[in-house]
Order: C-alpha cells, then sequence, then structure tokens
C-alpha cells in the first residue's frame, strides 16, 4: 500500500525521486501537514506535477517513502550502535542504543514531530509491526549481555520504552540534551535490573515445586 509508481533504475531518476521525498520532508519542517499539496512538493522539489506523477501516483505514496527512508535510517544507526559496543561494557551498549535513538528523533525535530501524526493515518501497520520486530531481534544480543535469561519480550519493551520516552519528551517539545538522555537510560536499566531481579527470584520458587 502506498508503494511508489515505479522504481528509479537510473541515477537521474533516483535523484529526481529523492528530490521529491527531501522536497517533502523539507515542506513538512517549515509549514506542517496543513499546507503539503504535490504542487508544492513538485514547486519545492524543482520538477513539474506531471514528474511528479511519474514516479509516485499520490501525496500519500511520498509520505509512506518518506516514513520507510527514515525507518531505514534509525535502523542503520542502530546497526551500528550494535557492532561499535561489541567489545564494550553491557552499559556501554545500551547508551549507545539510547543514543541513537535520540539522535533520530531529534536530528530534524520538526520532521519527526510531523512524521509522528502521519504515520498513524498511513495503512502502514504490517510495516510497522515487522520493524518493531526487527528492532528486537537487533536489540536482544544487547539486552541478553545485561538479563541473560531475556527473550524477545524484553527486547520489544527496551524498544518500545526508548521510543515512547524519546517520542513524548519531543513531542512536548523538550530539548534532546543530556537530561533526557540520563532519562531514557535510567529507564532502560532500570527495566532491565528489575526482570533480572525476578528472574532470579523466580527460578528457585519453580525449582522448590519440582
Amino acid at each position: 500500500m502506498h508503494q511508489p509508481r515505479k522504481q528509479a533504475r537510473q541515477d537521474r531518476s533516483r535523484a529526481t525521486q529523492t528530490a521529491i521525498v527531501e522536497a517533502t520532508a523539507r515542506l513538512l519542517e517549515s509549514q506542517g501537514r496543513s499546507g503539503l499539496t504535490t504542487n508544492a512538493i513538485a514547486e519545492r522539489a524543482g520538477v513539474s506535477v506531471g514528474s511528479l506523477y511519474q514516479y509516485f501516483p499520490n501525496k500519500e505514496a511520498i509520505l509512506a517513502t518518506l516514513i520507510r527512508d527514515k525507518r531505514q535510517q534509525l535502523l542503520k544507526r542502530m546497526q551500528q550502535a550494535v557492532l561499535d559496543t561489541l567489545d564494550t561494557s553491557p552499559a556501554t551498549a545500551v547508551d549507545a542504543l539510547v543514543r541513537a535513538g535520540m539522535m533520530h528523533q531529534y536530528e530534524r525535530p520538526a520532521l519527526a514531530f510531523e512524521v509522528e501524526y502521519i504515520e498513524q493515518n498511513l495503512e502502514l501497520a504490517d510495516e510497522t509491526t515487522a520493524l518493531a520486530e526487527e528492532m528486537a531481534q537487533l536489540v536482544l544480543d544487547t539486552v541478553r549481555r545485561l538479563q541473560p535469561q531475556a527473550g524477545l519480550q524484553e527486547a520489544r519493551d527496551v524498544v518500545a520504552i526508548t521510543k515512547g520516552l524519546i517520542n513524548a519528551a519531543a513531542m512536548a517539545g523538550e530539548p534532546g540534551g543530556e537530561a533526557l538522555y540520563a532519562r531514557a537510560r535510567r529507564a532502560v536499566l532500570g527495566y532491565l535490573s528489575q526482570t533480572a531481579a525476578e528472574a532470579h527470584i523466580t527460578a528457585p520458587e519453580v525449582a522448590k515445586r519440582r
């Protein structure tokens, strides 16, 4: 759903498609959702409306492509954070993932704010679910360094805690500084510490029942 009309294969076509998506992002940053039209996007991108429709059937397809691009950027940041901290302490690895999430949200905060609303109204539920699972799989090894008995549910919770806290702060207009980073880090480490403690308590109880 909401796919580009055609996949750009030549360099010039890819450049045009990229320009259209970036023009959409800049309009969202400067004017918000209310003034976003295909005519405005084409003008900002420096292409004709006819050229725009060669690549995208409607505005929603452009927005969906923008959202997919942003999601891929986040995944790449998270992947790099995991790779960069393989030989560090578990807490440092968690720090890197939290900072990756903050960088994604606060690199272009006005755009992130608009995207949060837009993606709720596009038919991307299946893609959103798949993304959440991919992110959970990505952070699972890091989570297990702190909580060896953790599974995918704990990894999903870590993703949800980090995303929810950072997104809520950004949408409330909070700056993305060290105070927010410390809160997000504390929330994740506190959750993992609590689940580890619960697992430690539960294991002896199970053994007694056998």
